[in-house]
Order: structure tokens, then C-alpha cells, then sequence
């Protein structure tokens, strides 16, 4: 039965991936892709195109040294339309590394007659692999009704990265938290036994709009950590984010001393970004960050300095700077 369930989501996918050994080697075997979505295996990158991007110029430059196999994941017209169904399955064997991105923000437009967009992504990732899922952030212009599923299928020994963030909307031309719906869900399963479960829904309100609850923030978004090669990576993350944090939400003191009589502000300006650190898993082998900011920028630069230790995985550090 599990068999013919997966032939069956196979057969539905949009899209379809398979990383194996060649040679020694990571090497994308199967890439399958249809309308309304487009895989990009890219096996040489010219550094003088101007059509590709920071990331993929460096993962060319890492590429003999780290093995792994990369994926771009683009739609055409850059975006997803009200009623697009995107279905993806990737397999990455036994010892493989893969890291799937994408070029840009994925957008979402308006939804029309109410239909969501929506994006379904089934991982399978081998004993002793490593995949990466590591994209820029969604982001869903006014009135856009959006869904997200993402199911990971992992060994004990399999590694994991991934990274979920949106963002308000175009909020520099003044669209900020105006879409109408969102919701995503992250399953990770260990030998298929629930090992994660994970669901954000925002929704508008006829009491709280999302804009009123979001406040100035702008950012969203979830790392997850999992694996044995990546602990280090949840360790330097953990410490980190504990510095981070019990500085930006330290009282503020007076700098009169006890008796001075300087009034402090009754409403403390809320810190730019705000993260923290829970470990999952038994024996704390998974670790989700959670993150909100003001801006975008400050998010790829949080992501870009703690995902910086992938590079030796990888063959380039995720989110690099323009």
C-alpha cells in the first residue's frame, strides 16, 4: 500500500527529484518538472552570466570540494497564481548531499474567486545524507490565500536543513500583512514515526487584523537543525541566540543610579529582531529556531552567519550577501 501511494504522488507531481551516488559523487539521476514549475540542475555556472545569482556562482566555486548536488526551484512569471497546485517529491540517497533553493522571492498573487495557491514538498533523505532546503522567504501580495505542506522522511543518522519564512508583503511600498490567508505545515517523520509537527496559520480577523497583531514586524521565519553532523551547528546557533536575546530584552537601567528621579519610557522600543532556540527530538538531536524582524535584510543576515558552517557540506555558505 505505502508503495503504490507514493507511485500515486509521483504520478500527481509537478515536479520531481532524485539525488544519487555517481562516481563517488552527489548527482542529480531524475529531474522532472511541469508546468507551472521548472527545476534547475545547473552541473557548470559561468561567472560572468548576470542572470545567476550570488549563490549559485559560489556553489560553482565550492562544487569539487564539497560533491553536493544543487536544485533552483523557479515558476514561470516569477510567482504563483491564484488556483496553482505545485506538488514536488525529492529523494536523496544513502551518503548524498543536496541542497534545493530558489532565484527570488516566491511571490503569490491575489487570489481570485478565493482559490489558493498552494505547494506540497515530500523529502526523502537517506541514512547518513544530508539535504538543505534553504529558499528565499514567501511573499503573498494583498488578498493572496496561500498553503504550504512539507514532509520529511528521515533516518537516524539522516541530516536535515530547513529554512520557512515569509514576509508581510511588498511593506516598502506600503503592503504590510494586507493577504488574506496563510498557513504552513512541517512534518518531519522518523522511520516514519512523527518526529516533528509544526503549523503556522495566519488569518485575517474581523476583530485583530494580522496587521495589528504583527505589530512592526515584517519577518517570519523557522530553522530547523537536524541531524548528527549538524550539532555543532545547533550548539554555536543555541549560545548565540541566548547572548542575542538577553541583551536586546535587558531592562533598560537608569543612568542616575537607584534614587535617580529620570523617568523611563512606559512602552521600551521592541528590539529589531527577535529570536530563540528549542531542541526536539529524543536526546535533543533537532533543534527549531524561531525568528520575527523588522526587515528582510536582517533575517538573510542572521540566516547567512549561523548556516555560514554548511559551506564544507555544501560548497558554498547559504544566503550569501549581493
Amino acid at each position: 500500500m505505502e508503495a503504490e501511494a507514493a507511485m500515486a504522488a509521483a504520478a500527481a507531481a509537478t515536479g520531481a527529484v532524485r539525488v544519487e551516488k555517481v562516481r563517488g559523487r552527489s548527482a542529480v539521476t531524475r529531474c522532472f518538472a511541469k508546468y507551472p514549475l521548472k527545476l534547475i540542475a545547473p552541473s557548470k555556472v559561468s561567472t560572468t552570466s548576470s542572470s545567476i545569482t550570488s549563490s549559485a556562482i559560489l556553489w560553482q566555486a565550492g562544487r569539487a570540494s564539497s560533491g553536493a548536488a544543487w536544485l533552483y526551484a523557479i515558476t514561470y512569471g516569477g510567482g504563483i497564481v491564484s488556483g496553482d497546485i505545485i506538488s514536488c517529491t525529492v529523494a536523496v540517497g544513502d551518503g548524498c548531499a543536496a541542497a534545493m533553493t530558489t532565484q527570488a522571492s516566491t511571490k503569490v498573487y491575489k487570489a481570485v474567486d478565493s482559490k489558493c495557491s498552494e505547494q506540497v514538498l515530500e523529502a526523502r533523505v537517506g541514512k547518513d545524507a544530508l539535504f538543505a532546503l534553504i529558499p528565499d522567504p514567501v511573499t503573498c501580495f494583498s488578498m493572496a490565500r496561500y498553503h504550504q505542506k512539507q514532509v520529511f522522511h528521515v533516518f537516524s543518522n539522516s541530516n536535515l536543513v530547513v529554512v520557512d519564512w515569509f514576509t508581510s508583503g511588498r511593506y516598502e511600498s506600503g503592503e504590510k500583512w494586507n493577504f488574506s490567508f496563510y498557513k504552513s505545515i512541517n512534518h518531519i517523520l522518523l522511520e516514519d514515526q512523527p518526529l516533528f509537527i509544526d503549523s503556522v496559520l495566519l488569518e485575517q480577523s474581523s476583530n485583530f487584523s494580522i496587521a495589528d497583531r504583527m505589530q512592526e514586524y515584517n519577518v517570519v521565519a523557522m530553522v530547523i537543525l537536524l541531524g548528527p553532523k549538524l550539532k555543532h551547528i545547533q550548539d554555536q546557533m543555541q549560545d548565540e541566540v541566548k547572548k542575542m536575546m538577553s541583551v536586546q530584552l535587558r531592562p533598560p537601567t537608569s543612568a542616575g543610579g537607584r534614587y535617580s528621579t529620570r523617568s523611563q519610557p512606559l512602552h521600551p522600543q521592541r528590539p529589531p529582531i527577535i529570536a530563540s532556540c528549542s531542541p526536539f527530538g529524543r536526546m535533543g538531536t533537532g533543534m527549531v529556531a524561531r525568528i520575527t524582524a523588522v526587515s528582510t535584510e536582517s533575517v538573510y543576515s542572521f540566516l547567512r552567519h549561523h548556516l555560514a558552517a554548511l559551506e564544507p557540506f555544501l560548497g558554498a555558505c547559504p544566503y550569501p550577501a549581493s
